[in-house]
């Protein structure tokens, strides 16, 4: 049996000790309403799980490699999924009990390693829209302010009963010098549980909310904060359980931090869906249609989309035309409906890539490929498929692993191509392979025609008859194997 805190600690690293600044990820939730078998922190958002997006995001933003992953339910898989690296250590919160015993969890293990960073930033592991621009803004503005804890806020726009966020609540009179200041975090469900008036007490003066009122602030407790390290270290044990969850809220530091005259601000984000974050499938999908239009904004005056709302390019591909772009490259790429294409591909000038077509690895395109509908092409990490120029492969063909094709190549359809480690495929220029035909391992010279064969670590030769015309492949199989396992 795998002892969790023993491979936890294999998969972490050791902190830059230099360093001022570190991001804490919490991702120890059970994510229960998504109703899946998948760890919540493991779905995806535009092809990567969102606690990676959001732990290197944070490394990002903050310019720190320096990150505590606070990890509960499925701890190993989570674990092994974001991977080890330099700077990032893997914190076991055995029981979860709220976002403020997750902090305290964190604090612990700084302690124990005798190292409290300067600042200490908190965000979301489900947090997948989250930019490096937002944290870049977040962590200037802390920097800038005489604040020991700063929260980042949104604003909700719709049904109030909606909202499940925690409520920031802020100082209601414009005749105090403290007007706007912020009071506390409400969360949803203790408000809900209210029963009548709400009174709460903020530098020696009582204040007064009804459960409605409460209901219908629009500014919202996004999870993200910040904090001076010694502070939340002295402070962090004092968070109580007394709230309707009986759990330790984080959000309680703000009244601690209030009673010790320690200051803390709001500041508001700049764009609302960088703080999104998901409890259920349907604000997952509405996470997932905002990435993809963000992708399609940066896209969609370099290259042609056929749909718009039905296609994935991979953010690495997407830089990779971008840069293309930037150097000054016509590109004239055409995107059918339903297109996917994932890490490693290379397009370039003139490609089309019909719909429903699937292009993941190490797939390197060259000037003026076609690509046909329902294609398959991919390779497994260490292996490169290259297509030459101005070649075509038709509708649903499977070209898989380590291979070549050359220029002007026809690839009709219901061919299926397959090159491995051991045995490459070579094909060479002009080649046409049609009919139902596979081909594997195998090396075809220039100008050859194959149809309805099967070839299995073959030389196809070009052979020219005594008219010069070239002689066509037709049923080249391979020496049956195993025809003792068979019987009429």
């Amino acid at each position: 049996m795998v002892d969790v805190e023993t491979e936890l600690k294999n998969l972490s690293s050791d902190f830059d000790l230099n360093c001022k600044d570190l991001s804490i990820i919490f991702a120890a939730g059970h994510g229960k309403r998504l109703k899946s078998q998948t760890p919540k922190m493991l779905h995806e958002i535009w092809g990567v799980p969102t606690v990676v997006r959001v732990s290197e995001i944070a490394k990002k933003g903050l310019c720190s490699a320096n990150q505590i992953v606070i990890v509960g339910i499925n701890a190993l898989d989570i674990a092994r999924t974001i991977g080890k690296d330099k700077g990032r250590a893997f914190v076991y919160q055995e029981e979860q009990r709220g976002t403020g015993h997750a902090l305290y969890v964190a604090m612990e293990f700084l302690s124990r390693i005798k190292f409290i960073p300067e600042n200490i930033y908190i965000f979301p592991g489900d947090m997948g829209l989250i930019t490096p621009e937002a944290i870049r803004d977040f962590k200037k503005k802390f920097k800038n302010s005489n604040y020991e804890m700063m929260v980042l806020s949104g604003n909700y726009q719709g049904n109030p009963l909606e909202n499940y966020y925690g409520r920031i609540i802020r100082v209601p009179e414009k005749t105090r010098k403290s007007f706007s200041r912020i009071i506390e975090i409400k969360e949803f469900r203790d408000i809900k549980a209210l029963k009548g008036i709400y009174k709460t007490n903020f530098e020696n003066k009582e204040y007064c909310f009804s459960k409605k009122g409460l209901l219908r602030i629009n500014e919202f407790n996004a999870g993200v904060y910040a904090f001076k390290g010694r502070s939340v270290k002295k402070y962090v044990g004092e968070i109580t359980l007394d709230n309707i969850q009986h759990e330790m809220y984080l959000t309680e530091m703000i009244q601690i931090f209030h009673k010790s005259s320690l200051s803390v601000g709001v500041v508001p984000v700049k764009e609302n869906y960088v703080v999104f974050a998901f409890n259920n499938r349907s604000v997952l999908k509405k996470m997932e249609e905002i990435a993809r239009d963000k992708v399609y904004d940066k896209l969609k005056n370099i290259i042609t989309f056929k749909d718009r709302e039905d296609f994935f390019i991979t953010e690495e591909v997407v830089n990779k035309i971008l840069k293309l772009d930037k150097n000054g490259r016509l590109l004239d790429i055409v995107l059918g409906k339903g297109v996917h294409i994932g890490k490693g591909v290379d397009l370039n000038v003139g490609v089309v890539i019909k719909d429903h077509a699937y292009l993941d690895g190490n797939i390197k395109l060259s000037e003026g490929v076609i690509i046909g509908e329902r294609v398959h092409l991919s390779t497994y990490p260490n292996q490169v498929l290259k297509i030459g120029r101005h070649s075509e492969i038709f509708q649903g063909d499977i070209i898989k692993g380590n291979l070549e094709i050359g220029e002007n190549c026809r690839i009709e359809s219901s061919v299926n191509m397959t090159g491995s480690d051991e045995n490459p495929e070579r094909i060479g220029n002009s080649v046409l392979i049609k009919g139902t035909s596979y081909v594997f391992g195998s090396t075809i010279d220039d100008n050859v025609q194959i149809e309805h064969s099967v070839l299995k670590n073959k030389h196809v030769h070009c052979v020219r008859k005594k008219d010069g015309t070239i002689q066509p492949i037709r049923y080249i199989l391979p020496p049956p194997e195993g025809v003792n396992s068979i019987e009429d």
